[in-house]
């Protein structure tokens, strides 16, 4: 069966990527050419790097490569956005031209081989492909243990994630547009997609190291990113302070009666350490309960700014016309 030669567009985000970007590329452009070859998508099919800010030459080398070879455009944001934002800017500038477009990253320890199955699914109908990881052999006990952990809260909490999937996934144009839609500064895009709808399908694949440089994700980051999705998908965890408050004031009405009884009995009731360990563990409480508020609340005020996520300072396209300074 002879399909339509649509137009896919592979947008990579990058930051301080110098190291890897020369075998990236080459790896891409081998991948681009076959799909190209084999007739699974058109000649205008291109590769989007989007520079987030970066501190080396990362953009420099875009800039040589789309100077070298058209298949190869650049966009390049007026500062570092960090890495949900550049991949949404990739993503936005990429739905102007395209009928598909996949995301993934530069150190491509997500395995491009997986691109033609999502290719031949895009051609099945379906409108979003995910990327999954048919296992964690590759990563640490701990990185393993606290991946999965984490799937596994968010899903209790009510968010709708695919499990072991990240941002290596295809959006066809229309689901494209319908992401545009979603206008929230607090960007969680693993989250966000499946909110989309339309008809969804896996891909599975077997993840590689990093072939060179640095993660960019520590240890760090990875626990604000994914404090970031919880806060930005549920308010489970409010829900969840309001009943442990609750059931804190429940035992204190019990300490108080039991304080009570063992009053009128005449029996001196144990001194300072129940109080003090009470007042301690009601007044954390409240600290606790106090800052997950003020998370919600502080994303309200960004929210409510409406400032634009990213801006696009620079564009390396077929034409060279900056299609969206900013989003």
């Amino acid at each position: 069966m002879k399909y339509k030669l649509d137009i896919l567009y592979l947008v990579i985000p990058c930051y301080n990527e110098e190291e890897v970007l020369p075998e990236t590329s080459r790896q891409l452009k081998e991948k681009m050419t076959s799909l190209i070859q084999k007739g699974e998508v058109s000649p205008e099919s291109r590769i989007l790097f989007v520079n987030d800010g970066s501190k080396d030459k990362t953009w420099e080398m875009i800039s040589q490569l789309h100077q070298e070879d058209k298949l190869f455009q650049g966009v390049c944001l007026s500062r570092n956005r960090g890495h949900q934002n550049a991949l949404l800017a990739g993503l936005m500038t990429a739905k102007n031209y395209c009928d598909m477009a996949i995301s993934l990253d530069a150190d491509l320890q997500d395995d491009i081989n997986a691109i033609d199955d999502m290719v031949v699914q895009y051609h099945k109908g379906y409108e979003v492909v995910y990327g999954v990881r048919n296992s964690r052999e590759t990563d640490t006990f701990f990185k393993k243990t606290t991946a999965e952990g984490y799937y596994k809260i968010m899903k209790l909490l009510g968010a709708d994630l695919v499990f072991n999937h990240a941002d290596y996934r295809l959006l066809s144009k229309r689901a494209l547009e319908s992401l545009a839609s979603f206008k929230e500064n607090n960007l969680f895009l693993r989250g966000i997609v499946p909110m989309i709808g339309y008809s969804s399908t896996n891909v599975y694949y077997a993840r590689k190291e990093r072939f060179a440089g640095e993660s960019k994700y520590p240890l760090k980051k990875m626990l604000a990113f994914a404090w970031e999705g919880i806060t930005s998908l549920s308010v489970k965890p409010i829900h969840t302070i309001m009943w442990l408050g609750a059931i804190v004031f429940l035992v204190s009405v019990v300490i108080l009666i039991w304080s009570l009884v063992r009053h009128a009995m005449g029996e001196t009731v144990a001194g300072w350490t129940s109080t003090i360990v009470s007042i301690w563990a009601i007044g954390g409480l409240q600290l606790l309960a106090i800052g997950m508020i003020g998370e919600y609340v502080g994303k309200i005020y960004l929210e409510s700014k409406e400032r634009p996520r990213y801006i696009i300072s620079e564009y390396l396209g077929d034409g060279d016309a900056n299609p969206e300074d900013k989003s």
